[in-house]
């Protein structure tokens, strides 16, 4: 039997990722764009998912500018869980409010502080997050932190951006030192693969590396990789509050995850951005984010 996915969201970074990962599995995959699915349309929503069956679907779509957009789009998929096997949704770290970051936050973490309304990434996730947490049933949510790879917005996102730099001929730019627990998007999207293969016990999960990486350890890896040994600018003093999760859960019920070592995943984010990216690395390169 030929597993049925749906993933919503194939537009961003993450979304696209799993895209690319699902089509080389034995799976059917569906990956509507917004012209075929309009996740803000009740009525659409519920035609889709009650004609096609699926066994999980993935809820990677987000909206930077609207939170009621945002908690639209989930409770339209929300209140038709009986049509299909699992909702997987992708959590955020921020729903333990960004002002409030304390070192390897875990799960009971989570309320102890709300994210304010301003923030709207982080009060949509908090609110996701919440309803899924109200009872137990076929939705999950995966809560990422640092998480990065290819497709994600070269001009702000760290590792992109000064690989980028790199290729450009410019020296590494750190804004501010800081300690972030990164995971190469590729790993997670074998952790997906394993909550569909799986019954988890819980509603919600930690989905990171369980490693915290400086700022400055990060910037040395991308420069050495490039060879050419560039400078590196760190424009504040400091170091911003640190970034990351507990994923002792995770690790308790389904075994130590094989992840890629952070040089391997980084030479190969800079390889592809070099050779694969279709990308041109002139001095329009971070006027417009390129979807490349």
């Amino acid at each position: 039997i030929i597993m049925n996915i749906l993933i919503a969201g194939t537009n961003g970074f993450i979304g696209r990722n799993l895209k690319d990962h699902f089509e080389k599995k034995k799976v059917k995959i569906n990956t509507p764009k917004r012209d075929e699915l309009n996740l803000l349309n009740s009525g659409e929503v519920s035609n889709y998912i009650k004609e096609n069956n699926f066994d999980i679907v993935i809820h990677s779509c987000v909206t930077l500018t609207s939170i009621e957009q945002n908690l639209k789009m989930y409770f339209n998929l929300e209140k038709l869980s009986q049509s299909f096997g699992k909702l997987i949704c992708i959590g955020s770290g921020a729903e333990f409010d960004v002002k409030n970051y304390i070192p390897k936050m875990n799960e009971d973490y989570f309320d102890k502080h709300v994210p304010s309304k301003d923030d709207i990434y982080g009060f949509s996730k908090y609110e996701i997050a919440k309803d899924i947490l109200k009872k137990k049933r076929n939705i999950f949510n995966l809560r990422v932190f640092g998480i990065f790879g290819k497709y994600e917005d070269y001009r702000r996102r760290l590792i992109s951006n000064n690989i980028c730099k790199l290729l450009r001929g410019e020296n590494i730019v750190l804004n501010k030192n800081g300690c972030f627990d990164y995971m190469y998007v590729n790993d997670f999207s074998k952790i997906i693969e394993i909550f569909i293969k799986n019954e988890p016990k819980y509603s919600t999960y930690n989905t990171c590396t369980g490693n915290v990486i400086e700022f400055l350890s990060i910037a040395k890896i991308i420069n050495q990789i490039d060879g050419r040994n560039k400078a590196i600018e760190i424009k504040h003093e400091g170091i911003n509050p640190e970034y990351s999760g507990d994923n002792s859960r995770f690790i308790n019920e389904f075994g130590p995850m094989n992840l890629t070592s952070l040089q391997d995943a980084i030479k190969e984010l800079y390889e592809w951005y070099k050779h694969h990216s279709k990308l041109k690395f002139d001095d329009k390169l971070f006027d417009t984010w390129i979807k490349n």
